[in-house]
């Protein structure tokens, strides 16, 4: 199978019998259908069938290794500088189409994967076969173009206490046995984005197990259909209310639903299972793979789109409303104008130094990549208050469509309600979509997502801290004190 169309997406959703809980509701069957997650799959489904455009397909698709058909051009490995360009630039038009608000398309976790089967010998270092399976289920992926969600937190139940020293043991989701079929996994992991609407989840490992035999039944790396029996999504409040796209044009569209994964002792086959007792290797996993080298590369690829947009909805707040000739607009314009290219020079860095990494992908250099998922968390949440203070009044100015519907309210916000280049409908459709991305729960919950996107933003800080090669740095300033310490013979 090629790349698949949208319809055949929504069709394959729609088949399967999976438990989706929503607002007291167990949905089963039509998930795609359900008006919760309606919109959001239809707006998967536009990426799918972009793939399909005949002006796109060489810029979305790649020949199949295995079949020679067109597959998804996220799912490349590449060998040189101009492969990772072309994922990028594969990657860029989904984001460009989503304006960056779907954290969570496929290639996120197709990058994931790519980097994973390309080191499928890491796997291999507690058993061969873990090796095989992994190249075999991203071959799977690839050719059957499969969306997938994923999960790696546990609880916040007792965070000052390890896994197995949970008042109940099987709290964090454990592997309960080992039989000849497989796995037996129980407990609850968060959170799996999108999860209720893909096809499978991958459960990666957490990267802060303790080396300690009670440890041991939490590492693991496996994954599985969203049908699998015994598998359960619990889901959060909607932040798609099921107004139009002129009330909430990105909560309509792109709120990925976060949902709560509990395994009700779900059997996972063994040809599923990556990983197992090795709390060693699952601390290692994103490193040693560079797989988090080439899903932050996505993600900053994401960003730029993201940040492209935010700077075309802030400019288009300062037209509209005439405050341009003001310093403090044009510096507040300034500071996402400083924000876009700092990406773009990250990304423009990652690429320019990349190299091959021991397994034979052309990686990014991850230390400008390091950098922008580090700085870009404490940025965004910036970028959303300046839309803020731009707006100002505006954000509350804003009536609905069905107002400037009514023959009888129109007059009065036409003439209340007008801009200085743009007419009451303009202005008002402008400032609902800097509500829906600096105010509405859809626009916060984009903070807290980009806030944590990675993790606690201390503790990546300390990784980066540790991680990075502070020597030569540390030596220049010891060879410059060595020279300034000589003491020279003086003048004649």
């Amino acid at each position: 199978m090629a790349v698949r169309t949208g319809q055949q997406y929504l069709e394959a959703i729609n088949r399967q019998n999976r438990e989706v809980y929503y607002d007291g509701q167990r949905i089963t069957t039509g998930v795609a259908e359900h008006p919760v997650f309606r919109n959001i799959a239809r707006s998967v489904a536009e990426l799918y069938d972009m793939q399909h455009d005949p002006a796109l397909k060489e810029e979305m698709t790649y020949p199949s290794p295995t079949t020679g058909e067109p597959v998804g051009l996220s799912f490349l490995t590449p060998r040189t500088r101009e492969d990772l360009a072309r994922r990028r630039r594969m990657i860029k038009r989904w984001h460009d189409h989503t304006v960056g608000m779907m954290g969570r398309s496929a290639d996120y976790l197709n990058s994931a994967l790519m980097a994973m089967a390309a080191a499928a010998d890491f796997f291999g270092q507690e058993n061969p076969r873990f090796a095989e399976n992994i190249r075999r289920y991203y071959e799977y992926v690839r050719e059957n173009d499969l969306l997938l969600t994923h999960t790696l937190i546990t609880p916040q139940a007792n965070r000052s206490a390890s896994l197995a020293q949970q008042a109940d043991p099987y709290l964090a989701a454990a592997v309960v046995k080992r039989s000849q079929e497989g796995i037996v996994v129980r407990g609850c992991r968060l959170l799996a984005t999108l999860g209720p609407i893909t096809d499978e989840i991958m459960v990666f490992p957490s990267t802060l197990l303790k080396s300690t035999p009670e440890e041991a039944p939490y590492a693991y790396a496996f994954a599985i259909p969203c049908d699998t029996p015994g598998l359960k999504f619990f889901c959060r409040e909607s932040f798609d209310y099921g107004r139009s796209r002129f009330d909430h044009p990105l909560g309509s569209r792109f709120d990925e639903m976060d949902a709560i994964v509990v395994f009700d002792d779900v059997l996972v086959p063994w040809e599923r299972v990556f990983m197992l007792g090795r709390p060693d290797l699952c601390n290692q996993l994103y490193t040693a793979t560079n797989a988090v080298v080439h899903m932050t590369h996505q993600v900053v690829t994401k960003n730029v789109a993201k940040m492209e947009f935010l700077l075309g909805v802030v400019l288009s707040i300062i037209d509209t409303i005439g405050i341009e000739p003001f310093q403090h607009v044009q510096e507040k314009a300034a500071e996402v104008i400083i924000t876009l290219e700092q990406l773009r020079a990250f990304l423009r860095a990652a690429e320019a130094d990349a190299a091959l990494d021991r397994w034979g992908v052309m990686s990014p250099a991850w230390a400008p990549l390091n950098a922008a998922r580090n700085w870009f968390p404490r940025t965004y949440p910036r970028i959303v208050e300046l839309i803020q203070l731009l707006s100002a009044s505006g954000l509350m100015a804003i009536p609905t469509e069905k107002d400037l519907a009514d023959p009888e309210a129109r007059p009065f916000l036409d003439r209340y309600l007008q801009g200085k280049g743009a007419n009451a409908h303009d202005r008002v459709q402008l400032f609902r979509l800097a509500w829906d991305i600096a105010g509405s729960a859809f626009g916060q919950r984009q903070v807290l997502y980009e806030r944590f996107f990675f993790g606690d933003p201390v503790r990546m800080a300390g990784a980066l801290y540790q991680t990075y090669d502070k020597e030569p740095y540390v030596e220049r300033v010891r060879r410059f004190l060595r020279e300034s310490g000589q003491v020279q013979a003086p003048h004649q």
